[in-house]
């Protein structure tokens, strides 16, 4: 089993911009500046970086999204809803890799993973286009059986394993049941040959859980790695949790 790759979401740091520069995106002290972060994220050794570019525009903007995949090193993860305007930008954009995930207005960030066995005809073609494109696909579901093997149907390239309720269920101390699903759908998902990560809600606590779960490839991480860095800075932020993702046995 290979290291454990670490893909940096940096949607927040653009959250904090939005802040104050929602009405100035032009301006020249807009700042927090999410490329800059990036920079940073991948030069502590982030794997990749992460932003969703959601329908609303509530953090990344459509330049931050280009200026990042004229920018960065690694690679570059595009969280997006199934819709129109953001396909299309994303068959413009070229990311290496497109996660698809539910998207609500009212949420705060993507709660739940994406119901393929509900969306499946919505979503096939968009994996076509996609995949015409060059560009690989995963899928953000919840761990069951059935959202797998919809995925397999719909020739996803990876699936990212929604740990939410895992971290809240560490909260309370009953993660027990959570980490079983997890542990039998990335089983299933490596049985199928997808590649399989994992993300949501994982910090500096709950991380230890996530080395109980087998065949996992990367974790998308954002928020716990954006909070630490008000206190220690991002690459300090980065490091801690690549150290907390070695020895990783897979």
């Amino acid at each position: 089993m290979g290291t454990l790759r670490l893909g940096v979401n940096i949607d927040h740091v653009a959250t904090l911009r939005q802040a104050r520069y929602a009405t100035m995106p032009d301006s020249k002290n807009a700042e927090p500046d999410p490329v800059a972060t990036a920079s940073l994220c991948e030069r502590a050794g982030a794997g990749g970086i992460t932003a969703h570019l959601r329908a609303d525009r509530r953090h990344m903007q459509d330049r931050d999204l280009q200026r990042l995949r004229a920018n960065i090193m690694t690679k570059l993860n595009l969280e997006m809803g199934n819709t129109t305007e953001i396909i299309d930008f994303a068959l413009l954009l070229q990311p290496d890799e497109v996660c698809l995930v539910p998207e609500k207005r009212q949420e705060i960030t993507t709660e739940g993973g994406l119901d393929l066995a509900r969306h499946e005809r919505e979503l096939a073609p968009t994996i076509k286009r996609l995949h015409a494109a060059g560009i690989r696909v995963s899928l953000f579901i919840d761990p069951a059986p059935d959202q797998v093997e919809t995925a397999v149907q719909l020739e996803a390239d990876m699936v990212e394993l929604h740990t939410g309720a895992l971290s809240n269920a560490f909260t309370e101390k009953i993660e027990q049941q959570e980490l079983e699903r997890l542990r039998e759908a990335a089983l299933r998902a490596s049985n199928f040959g997808l590649q399989v990560n994992a993300g949501h809600g994982i910090n500096y606590r709950n991380i230890s859980l996530i080395h109980q779960i087998p065949h996992l490839v990367e974790l998308n991480i954002g928020h716990a790695i954006v909070a630490r860095a008000m206190f220690v800075g991002i690459e300090a932020a980065v490091s801690e949790m690549l150290g907390l993702m070695q020895n990783y046995r897979g």
